[in-house]
């Protein structure tokens, strides 16, 4: 006879493996479930990484258009700088230019008498009474002491005068004795 025969088989292995297989069954519908799920946060998580990585290159794109902003405006302050730089080198130029005229002219002699256009002869400044002809070299101390006055009473009745820039061929009001 059989070894193996339904009546002679007490055995509970068919039921196990039903059991198992059932089991198995229900663990791969809640794997699956699961899984589901996660393939759900893992889609949420790419969507919410594509919307920080489109902020990012808004961000980077705003960030470049000021980059490009501020280069261009200090472009403009170079520029501007430059220019200002040579207006004031032009400037200085011509002060030195007029200075070195000024120098010139202090320092050539007072002209001799020349003839005017109707052949009269036309001579230096002359003193009259009470003034004083500026000579070379001459100060407001010189004059006062030359002339015997104080340089208090000088200055006094020449108050426009620059006394630090007396000119040769300038005339002085001398004080009354």
């Amino acid at each position: 006879m059989d070894t193996i025969s339904r009546e002679s088989n007490s055995s509970y292995l068919p039921v196990a493996a039903i059991i198992v297989g059932v089991i198995a069954i229900v663990l791969s519908v809640v794997a699956l479930a699961k899984g589901s799920g996660v393939d759900q946060k893992i889609a949420d998580a790419q969507a919410g990484q594509a919307d920080r990585l489109a902020a990012m290159e808004n961000e980077v794109r705003t960030a470049a258009l000021a980059a490009e902003g501020a280069s261009k405006t200090v472009t403009a302050l170079q520029r501007a700088t430059n220019e200002a730089f040579g207006n004031v080198s032009q400037a200085m130029g011509t002060l030195r230019d007029d200075i070195a005229k000024v120098q010139e002219l202090a320092t050539k002699p007072a002209p001799a008498a020349t003839r005017t256009a109707s052949g009269a002869s036309a001579t230096p400044a002359v003193a009259g009474p009470d003034e004083y002809v500026v000579k070379g070299g001459d100060t407001g101390v010189k004059i006062a002491a030359a002339n015997g006055v104080s340089l208090a009473d000088l200055l006094a009745v020449n108050p426009g005068v620059n006394w630090s820039r007396l000119a040769v061929g300038q005339k002085l009001k001398l004080p009354k004795k």
